[in-house]
């Protein structure tokens, strides 16, 4: 057996392990072999050590438990390798295929190669051409590429290995991509594995910088470049008919993937050449040249879509956008949707390219007049975007009849130009929003030429609360102006030089009384912000969390709309399974990387049941957060997660409870499930949470300027309504009524539009806005026509 490590260079846990790994027989009394393998006592580098030994471990030994725990660490983390520790997991691997269940797992193997710390020794390369040979044509088709790289490194990719390898594929531009590979050696190879997502049971999580790794592979991007030369030369002569034209088989498999790749490396490296290539080819593949609704290459399209939300540009989400145009394909068309969705919201998430959008026509006033069959369009940008149509500068109520009848397709143009806008719009704002909760900076210059002189960007920034260095460099709190910023007290500030920094303002840095102030300011002007800003709700933490130390429960035990809940999550980010009634479908950890990459937080929920109406309810459960420590996940001590960092992910979470929990069904009551309603009525009446909290604060600016100031008073949980046939409390957080004085629950079930919407709201809140559509109702109880409220208020009389 290989040796992989010395017991003195190994923590003494890991050292015990290893022994009884590879003398079980003479461990058997050892403590540690009856316990179970805690793998937070050990490091990336003894995980890689403990593997290559644990896998020449039978499953009939008795310490095969040891060898489960550690693949289970090593499916999670990023064990690291040394080269002796390589060698030997290459080793086992070989020796593994004598046994009756040898698998040979060339995947892994190239998994270990790839987080190798230095030159392997000649050893692993006679254990790669074993595996090689060994495993011959068996994995020809499920890991070429994992194969190509081990036989790379066992001596050279021969002709005979390749045409073993790839009998029945390699088409030419996938060839390509395999001959430039093939001579930058093993380490590329295994890295084009790792990036066509060859993986094994076994294989760690894909490395995160793999991309970037081919990408600053020179050779490699050239090729990229290449290759998409080749793809739109393709295109160009299928629609041109020099090739005859044949649905979804312009391009092989292979060619797919390796394009995908090509694409990925190009938008990594934000190359100037690319939207030369990629706009006619997205064009081209998207529609057939004939009549038919069909396309060159359904799969193509879609795996340049994926490419472009994991490194999304406007530029590339502007050729999607094209592409959806001019598709035919229905089915091509609502996949291009619900992609360009994503990509609309991953763009949000590269702040270094999302700000630099086109302005689409719009000045600095936020206002494109287009003229059409003699009438105005007018499209405007704030606080949303919106088309009216004018005539001789009078609004009209629709588009007009002759404008509907002969210019349809520009009336399509206007419409698809509002939908662009509010894209990038959302895209500019998300960005910034994610920034401002990594405290994030930009260089005023950037600031400057990329969101202050482009319509849409001011459209965004001049909403918001900045903060710029003063003469002795703290930061200073200003609102954008034309000619410049101002404070709160309305004095200007000058703009800071070029190379000067700017950051958003954020209320977790600052005082209550400015705080106090800023919202006043903002309720005065009637400046809705992009996202919640000044209004941003802030957590810290408890003395309850301190003692749980590495998991909070300030969320748990809540019953939510099942559904909801999920389509809210995966709306936010968070990577989570769909649960149901199924086996291993009670439970689930939903995860979401904070900005920045080095933390995430974590929620796990559980499926309850479906109730007879087809309604089904999940409870939630702790919230913890997890540190990027070399490339793996490890859970930190609450105590450690930077403030802003834990304050905005639960703020995320509070947004869940307070959006999908029961308590907030008015309908819930009806359904007679004794511990549910226990819950409802003890939920949808309890203590504030910080959303509902915020919630009131923006009742306290909004009640005095509307009609209902002498008829409403905020108490510390409701908003108190004195209509004229009866008093009403309103909760501030599930929005539920009770009727004074003996608190009988009123059910009154949300319209869709309500008497509010003339009413100036600082920030969008759908309870908000409920709460107080609920107070113009009441205050005139005595009007209401409704015939399901109009019974409970007689009952109550």
């Amino acid at each position: 057996m290989t040796t992989v490590l010395p017991d003195a260079v190994l923590s003494p846990y890991a050292a015990g392990l290893l022994r009884v790994v590879t003398v079980p027989e003479a461990t058997a009394d050892d403590p540690i072999a009856r316990q179970v393998v805690d793998t937070s006592r050990l490091s990336d580098r003894e995980l890689g050590v403990l593997l290559a030994a644990a896998y020449r471990l039978l499953p009939v030994d008795p310490a095969h438990w040891v060898k489960l725990g550690i693949t289970s660490a090593c499916q999670q983390r990023q064990p690291v390798f040394t080269p002796e520790s390589c060698a030997a997991l290459l080793s086992a691997l070989v020796d593994e295929l004598a046994q009756p269940w040898g698998y040979g797992n060339p995947v892994l193997a190239v998994n270990a190669l790839l987080r190798c710390e230095g030159p392997l020794p000649m050893e692993a390369a006679r254990s790669a051409k074993k595996l090689v040979r060994a495993l011959g044509g068996r994995y020809r088709h499920d890991h070429p590429y994992a194969m190509m790289a081990l036989a790379g490194l066992g001596g050279g990719l021969t002709a005979r290995i390749e045409s073993t390898l790839f009998t029945r594929s390699l088409h030419s531009i996938a060839r390509d991509e395999a001959s430039v590979v093939s001579a930058l050696g093993p380490v590329a190879q295994a890295l084009l594995a790792e990036a066509s997502g060859e993986r094994s049971y076994f294989s760690p999580p894909r490395l995160p910088d793999v991309w970037q790794r081919l990408a600053d592979m020179l050779e490699y991007a050239s090729f990229a470049h290449r290759a998409l030369d080749a793809a739109h030369r393709r295109v160009s002569d299928i629609q041109s008919g020099r090739i005859a034209y044949k649905a979804d088989a312009a391009f092989e498999r292979d060619e797919v993937g390796t394009l995908g790749r090509a694409v990925r490396v190009a938008l990594l490296r934000d190359e100037p050449w690319l939207m030369g290539l990629l706009r006619p080819l997205l064009l081209g593949v998207a529609v057939a040249p004939t009549a038919a609704r069909t396309a060159p290459s359904q799969a193509l399209l879609h795996e340049v879509a994926r490419a472009v939300e994991d490194f999304p540009t406007p530029e590339a989400l502007a050729a999607l956008r094209a592409a959806r145009a001019v598709a035919r394909h229905k089915g091509v068309q609502k996949q291009l949707d619900r992609e360009l969705q994503r990509i609309q919201r991953a763009l949000g998430d590269r702040p270094d390219v999302a700000f630099r959008l086109p302005d689409l026509g719009f000045g600095l006033d936020g206002v494109r007049t287009v003229t059409v069959g003699g009438y105005d369009a007018v499209i405007t940008l704030s606080p949303d975007v919106d088309l009216t149509w004018r005539a001789n500068g009078r609004a009209l109520a629709s588009v007009p009849a002759a404008v509907r009848r002969d210019h349809a397709d520009t009336v399509k143009e206007l419409r698809d130009l509002v939908k662009q806008a509010r894209g990038h719009l959302a895209a500019v704002a998300r960005s910034l929003e994610l920034g401002f909760t990594a405290g994030a900076t930009l260089p005023f210059r950037r600031w400057h030429d990329e969101l202050r002189a482009n319509g849409l960007g001011w459209s965004v920034a001049r909403r918001l609360i900045w903060e710029v260095p003063d003469a002795s460099g703290q930061w200073r709190a200003v609102l954008p102006t034309d000619d410049g910023f101002a404070d709160l007290g309305g004095t200007p500030v000058p703009e800071p030089g070029p190379d000067a920094e700017i950051r958003l303002w954020h209320p977790l840095n600052t005082s209550a009384e400015e705080i106090r102030r800023w919202r006043d300011e903002l309720t005065a002007r009637e400046l809705r912000q992009p996202f919640k800003q000044a209004f941003r709700e802030v957590y810290l933490l408890t003395p309850a969390e301190l003692q749980t130390e590495t998991y909070s429960n300030r969320f748990a035990a809540h019953i939510v709309h099942y559904r909801q809940l999920y389509a809210l999550m995966r709306g936010r980010g968070w990577a989570c399974s769909r649960l149901g009634p199924w086996d291993g479908g009670d439970t689930d950890d939903a995860y979401r990387v904070l900005p920045g990459g080095g933390w995430r937080v974590g929620l796990r929920h559980e499926y309850r049941d479906q109730q007879p109406d087809g309604v089904e309810c999940a409870s939630t459960d702790r919230l913890w957060f997890d540190r990027r420590v070399g490339g793996a996940w490890r859970t930190a001590q609450l105590s450690e997660v930077p403030a802003i960092v834990l304050s905005e992910a639960m703020r995320d979470v509070d947004l869940f409870v307070s959006v999908t929990s029961i308590a907030a069904d008015p309908h819930w009551l009806d359904r007679g499930d004794d511990h549910y309603v226990d819950y409802w009525r003890e939920a949808s009446l309890a203590e504030l949470t910080a959303t509902a909290r915020t919630r009131r604060s923006a009742l306290q600016r909004i009640i005095p300027r509307t009609n209902l100031a002498d008829r409403c008073e905020l108490t510390e949980r409701y908003l108190v309504v004195r209509g004229q046939l009866s008093t009403y409390k309103i909760h501030l957080g599930s929005a539920n009524i009770l009727m004074e004085p003996e608190n009988r629950y009123l059910c009154i079930v949300p319209a869709r539009r309500g008497s509010h919407e003339s009413v100036f709201l600082p920030f969008e809140d759908d309870r908000l806005a409920l709460i107080l559509s609920k107070a113009f109702l009441l205050a005139d109880d005595d009007r209401i026509t409704d015939p399901s409220i109009v019974a409970q208020l007689r009952a109550r009389r």
